[in-house]
């Protein structure tokens, strides 16, 4: 993902923003997810005729930024989720009840279903 982001970003004379551009950016995107779930689970409901938002899209957008922002300083995100799941695997291990059988290849909420 960061090499097509890169590729991307490549054809554009500016380049990338600088980082605490890329962080205001950051920001907002975050404020758009937070928007679209305080409607779809909170208590604040969309004005009538206002089309529903994309929640896999809003978080799409945070992840573009994220990946701008591991390319501007030079970060490896695919080594860095690896350690950041070892961690996960080690330190968190027995922190919560299992299920029995895994659900593997589905996101989390998937399983079971009607």
């Amino acid at each position: 993902m960061q090499a097509e982001v890169d590729e991307w970003i490549g054809q554009f004379a500016a380049g990338y923003w600088p980082p605490l551009v890329l962080l205001a950016r950051l920001t907002e995107e975050v404020g758009e997810l937070a928007r679209e779930v305080n409607h779809r689970f909170g208590a604040k409901p969309k004005k009538e005729g206002e089309a529903p938002g994309d929640l896999a899209l809003e978080i799409a957008d945070i992840l573009f930024i994220l990946l701008c922002y591991a390319n501007v300083l030079h970060l490896d995100l695919d080594t860095a989720f690896r350690q950041v799941m070892r961690k996960y695997r080690t330190r968190d291990r027995d922190r919560w009840t299992r299920i029995d059988a895994p659900v593997s290849g589905k996101p989390p909420g998937s399983a079971g279903g009607g």
